[in-house]
């Protein structure tokens, strides 16, 4: 297939030039050749006219009757008048078809209605005294006095006959045929064709030889056009060279656009290798298009060695990992992650990416890429801060867990004192559950601490916010009845569905609303709303009451565990309620409530927490 499209060119234009070139040859050839054929017929015609017209002369002018008068043979029979005539005209006659080969000359008498001479009268003098059919064209010369000249079957075959009427004193007595074999004048007309035939044969084949060599030429410039190009893919500043013409030209041009892509295409290839974060595209296919040094460096895979590869080969999705650029190919949607695990050539790295789709000037799309930045040395400083935070926490649940627990351990240790020394049955019956009180008021104390503080397993599935939050409401309204409170509620009916787990959710809202009881003195409302923010596909849930509201210079502290304004308090039921709210990747804030009392409100995503957070 070397040089096809060349080849097929050469070919092509062959075929244009033999078509431009034949067709007005051949059909000239064919307007000449009947041209040729209507000329020879023409001829024919006026030839065959001209011996009927001498025949004429030749006759006299007193015609068949003079003949007879001078012979005496006017008042002779039919058959002796043609006699007397046939031995009169066939000399004139046979001296005329003599003349001419393969040429018929005669009389026709219109009163004797018979054919008087037919000559040459050794082939056709037997026709002599034959009549014409009633249909016979003589018969029609003989009654309009024209000449008629036209082609016929008849005594001698396939004819041109010339039919010319003999009028003798202003009466038509009878016509002179002069006729020529159809045959010779065939074989007349085949010869001119042959002539002809030979003449377009000669003038196509000059036609092609020219054209052979003016396509060589404009083939081989082609051809090196082509080669050049082939080469341009694998090196732009490679230009074309030794053609010219309108073809050096076009080459000219295309060395010109080469030039400027490559140069365009080494400021990209600069441009990206002096980008710090990692660039990777892919076509429609999956297959790695574009591989940038930050790319290389951060994945341990080189350009050559990832370029051409499906994506999915050298980063192998699993469990904890799904590839947003693949899913980008997939469904047109674009990403951007703020942090997610990436496995690399031999280890993982933490990165934040993006990936959209990429396109071309028309909208079409020829495949996806992602941008990514390593985040591992961050991600390792967060732990490194978080568990700094977590100890340092921890320090504070055992600086409150030894408050909250020495108050009750003190009063245990002195009636076990007392008990030691003295005590009766009585005053051990009366203060024994005053023990078992203070040590289950330790139990919960250490139970919620524990809750706050180990990390806790979360069933999270597509869940009703509406529904949770109707199903809390439920859970504290004989108590709401008793303290004189009423509930408002507004949920707007568009909340979707959001990735969370309902028993925790349940936990925040029952302690929210339990704190908002607490503070209500007698008779308020507390209401509770909850909507979508379709700008940041999240759902807000508020919580306002009309009691006291929250002094804004504790707001800060209220998250704190152990810290509590209620002598009954704990001080972990905000902590535990902050815990998981933040581990569903949601938020929790403090306010005042326009019409007096405290505001809290919740803004979580749709879809859910992006990392395992500890709750």
């Amino acid at each position: 297939m070397k040089d096809f499209l060349a080849k097929s060119l050469r070919r092509r234009l062959i075929l244009l030039a033999l078509i431009i070139v034949s067709v007005p040859i051949l059909v000239a050839g064919l307007v000449m050749e009947k041209s040729a054929e209507q000329s020879l017929l023409d001829e024919k015609k006026n030839k065959l006219a001209a011996i009927a017209y001498i025949v004429d002369v030749n006759l006299g002018e007193g015609g068949f009757d003079k003949i007879l008068s001078e012979r005496g043979a006017l008042g002779a029979s039919r058959q002796q008048k043609i006699e007397v005539l046939n031995q009169a005209l066939t000399g004139l006659t046979d001296s005329l078809a003599l003349s001419a080969p393969g040429l018929g000359v005669g009389f026709y008498s219109r009163d004797l209605d018979a054919i008087i001479t037919y000559s040459p009268s050794d082939k056709f003098g037997y026709t002599v005294g034959q009549s014409i059919g009633d249909t016979h064209p003589g018969r029609e010369v003989m009654e309009t006095n024209e000449l008629h000249v036209e082609f016929g079957s008849l005594v001698r075959g396939n004819i041109l006959n010339a039919m010319r009427p003999l009028a003798r004193d202003g009466r038509v007595i009878g016509y002179i045929f002069v006729n020529e074999l159809t045959g010779d004048i065939h074989s007349q007309v085949a010869q001119m064709d042959r002539g002809l035939v030979i003449a377009v044969a000669i003038g196509l084949t000059l036609s092609i030889l020219l054209i052979l060599r003016v396509t060589e030429d404009m083939v081989k410039d082609v051809q090196t056009v082509i080669r050049g190009l082939r080469k341009l893919r694998f090196n732009l500043h490679e230009p074309i060279t030794g053609v010219s013409g309108e073809l050096g030209e076009v080459a000219s041009t295309i060395n010109d656009m080469a030039s400027a892509l490559g140069n365009a295409r080494t400021l990209s290839e600069n441009i990206m290798d002096s980008i710090g974060d990692g660039v990777i595209s892919v076509d429609t296919v999956g297959n790695i298009t574009a591989f940038n040094r930050a790319a290389e460096t951060l994945t341990g895979y080189g350009a050559v060695e990832a370029i051409g590869k499906h994506y999915g080969d050298l980063f192998a999705e699993d469990a904890s990992f799904h590839s947003r650029l693949l899913d980008t190919l997939q469904t047109g949607q674009a990403h951007f992650e703020g942090m997610m695990e990436y496995p690399v050539k031999n280890k993982k790295l933490w990165i934040s990416v993006t990936s959209s789709v990429l396109k071309d000037i028309d909208g079409n799309i020829l495949g996806a890429v992602t941008v990514f930045k390593d985040l591992t040395e961050r991600k390792q400083l967060e732990d490194q801060v978080s568990h700094a935070d977590r100890l340092a926490i921890l320090g504070e649940l055992m600086a409150g867990v030894a408050h909250e627990i020495r108050n009750p351990l003190t009063s245990i240790k002195g009636f076990l004192q007392y008990f030691q020394n003295a005590g009766s049955a009585e005053e051990r019956a009366q203060y024994l559950p005053m023990l078992i009180g203070e040590v289950d008021r330790m139990n919960r104390i250490i139970e919620t601490m524990l809750y706050f503080s180990r990390p806790c397993q979360k069933v999270v599935v597509q869940t009703d916010v509406a529904l949770v939050l109707q199903e809390t409401l439920f859970l504290v309204q004989s108590r709401a009845k008793s303290h004189g409170v009423r509930f408002e509620v507004a949920i707007e009916p568009n909340v979707p569905l959001v990735n969370l787990d309902g028993e925790q959710f349940k936990q925040v809202f029952l302690n929210l609303l339990i704190n908002s009881l607490q503070a209500i003195d007698h008779e308020g409302k507390i209401t509770v709303s909850a909507q979508y923010l379709p700008d940041t596909d999240e759902v807000e849930i508020t919580f306002s009451d009309t009691g006291p509201g929250i002094p804004p210079d504790i707001r800060e502290k209220v998250f704190d565990p152990f810290f509590t304004t209620k002598q009954a308090g704990t001080g972990l039921g905000l902590a535990v309620t902050q815990r998981i709210v933040i581990a569903q990747g949601g938020t929790i804030d403090i306010g005042d409530n326009p019409g007096g009392g405290a505001l809290i409100r919740i803004v979580i995503p749709r879809a859910g927490s992006k990392e395992d957070t500890i709750c």
